[in-house]
């Protein structure tokens, strides 16, 4: 286990006085080339989050952020099931699902989810773990579920969910030093940005000729 933390811990350069790690570069690389492939609704995505996911979840539990450390757990699951979703996964009509938006009823659900889960996330954290930012880190964890979600039912609004996801990790990051992932998440904001113009064109499209 000690050499699986060293593994973890080892650096790779310095940024901005806090060292990178080994592990933080791959997992950047690999989140980087995860979203190219979700904005061409290539299928790769899903192995490749599981992949940086699980390096995520190691440097998360490494720097005590266990909400987002449990996370990446949970998007490993998420993606095995998103990765279902786009090569078999089908939509209300029993037809292959497709790039749509999301409808009012299941827009409340997904919302009620965040604004209920988020506070008893933080509560959870707070009282069981050593976590120093106890609800700063379940609000980006409870929303990245939603956003997971959505992304995996081809969801349009699944971009605008990462958008304020990835604001909030920012910041989160930011707190903990982990420069390179801030570079990573501030990125993140400006592909989600691209990812959700160029998924409305693509639902446009889809919805004129079905």
């Amino acid at each position: 286990m000690e050499l699986l933390w060293a593994l973890v811990g080892a650096q790779a350069f310095a940024l901005w006085g806090s060292p990178v790690t080994w592990t933080e570069v791959v997992a950047f690389v690999l989140a980087v080339w995860m979203v190219v492939c979700n904005w061409r609704v290539n299928p790769l995505a899903w192995p490749l989050a599981m992949v940086s996911s699980a390096l995520y979840g190691l440097l998360f539990a490494d720097y005590k952020l266990y909400g987002e450390a449990s996370l990446q757990l949970m998007f490993i699951a998420v993606a095995a099931w998103g990765w279902w979703q786009w090569l078999r996964g089908t939509g209300d009509d029993g037809s292959a699902l497709r790039v749509r938006h999301l409808d009012g009823r299941r827009l409340v659900g997904v919302v009620a989810f965040v604004l209920v889960a988020w506070p008893l996330l933080g509560a959870f954290l707070d009282r069981a773990t050593d976590s120093d930012v106890p609800y700063f880190d379940a609000l980006p964890t409870v929303g990245s579920l939603a956003g997971q979600w959505l992304l995996g039912r081809k969801y349009v609004e699944n971009w605008p969910t990462w958008i304020g996801v990835n604001v909030v990790s920012v910041g989160l990051f930011a707190w903990k030093g982990l420069w390179l992932t801030v570079l990573l998440y501030a990125l993140f904001i400006v592909m989600a940005a691209v990812g959700w113009r160029a998924w409305r064109r693509l639902a446009h499209a889809q919805a004129v000729h079905a």
